[in-house]
């Protein structure tokens, strides 16, 4: 099986008139190295992979086709995935990458190594995964939309992009004078606020397929505040327990969304009350990096046998041994 990656930072989708970010191109290397690694492993299977000229050349035992003009990015990756059997993205939602890439890979009639468009649609806007996700009664942070007026409440929110990855542009607006502030410094139409919600900063890794969900980690997320902007630096790779709680939520969160596949990660808060969602990435995150060492699947593998017809399902997570996974240098 012929498989093209294509990490979109490290791949050629980053524009050519201003440097590639480091630290996005730090955490797209190590999400871009795993995927690499578990593939690598497997009998049968070849890569290729795109790689921005500006970045310095893999090492790995794949075919790597170097992009220095990142203009030419889209048609390249369109003709590289009619070539091969099936393609793995991995793109932020933002300004519609993700969906972008999905739908190209869907128009070529080659397999698709993440989620369908149509759930990518939904999980790049907040404010969309929010509304569906409430009225399959599950428990979601509230969003609004930044331009309908000041949020209820007297704060603290926090603001974001409705499209945004990670901790991208997200700030804690403290109250109604932070919020007039914040509003008139740029245009804010496509942003969302959100209640600040208490409580510990995590995540859920697990592999979905047609509404169901395989749970393989909770994530403890280590998130800083410095200067009212929120920073992600990482977090401990199953660091918190599956609890029965946990097992609903991916369960409630697949069926929601049915058009999910492949490796997904939800973010939530965990408070007294119990976990409430706050988004959804239709893709690989940061935390895959961790997730063989913490449960020894071979993640690629485990996407490839759900990809059979009929699907092959993961094997339990027999045990969990927590992983550090630090963003700084």
């Amino acid at each position: 099986m012929h498989i093209l990656v294509c990490e979109f930072v490290t791949g050629g989708g980053m524009p050519s008139e201003t440097a590639i970010p480091a630290s996005l191109a730090r955490e797209g290397d190590l999400m871009l190295h795993a995927l690499l690694a578990d593939l690598l492993e497997m009998q049968g299977v070849a890569v290729t992979v795109t790689r921005d000229a500006r970045l310095p050349p893999l090492a790995a035992a794949v075919r790597s086709i170097t992009i220095t003009d990142p203009r030419e990015s889209w048609a390249l990756w369109e003709d590289l995935a009619r070539q091969a059997d099936g393609v793995w993205p991995i793109a932020p939602e933002t300004d519609g990458a993700l969906e972008r890439f999905s739908r190209m890979v869907e128009a070529t009639g080659r397999r698709l190594f993440n989620s369908r468009a149509d759930a990518v649609a939904v999980a790049s806007s907040k404010a969309a995964t929010t509304a569906v996700l409430s009225a399959a009664g599950l428990p979601v942070v509230p969003v609004w939309r930044a331009v309908t007026g000041a949020p209820p409440g007297h704060g603290p929110w926090v603001v974001k992009p409705d499209d945004g990855a990670g901790c991208t542009d997200t700030r804690l607006i403290r109250d109604h004078a932070d919020w007039r502030n914040w509003l008139d410094e740029a245009d804010r139409s496509g942003f969302v606020v959100q209640p600040f919600q208490p409580g510990t900063p995590a995540s859920l890794s697990m592999l979905c397929r047609e509404g169901h969900a395989w749970p393989l980690t909770a994530n403890r997320q280590s998130v800083s505040l410095s200067g009212g902007r929120f920073f992600y630096g990482g977090g401990v790779v199953g660091g918190m327990a599956l609890s029965p709680a946990l097992s609903n939520l991916a369960q409630g969160v697949a069926a929601a969304l049915p058009g999910l596949f492949g490796f997904v990660g939800v973010d939530f808060i965990a408070g007294p009350d119990g976990p409430t969602i706050i988004e959804v990435n239709p893709r690989l995150t940061t935390s895959c990096v961790g997730v063989r060492r913490a449960t020894g699947l071979n993640v690629a593998a485990a996407v490839l046998d759900l990809a059979r017809e009929p699907p092959v399902p993961p094997p339990p997570v027999a045990r969990i041994e927590p992983v550090l996974l630090t963003l700084e240098g």
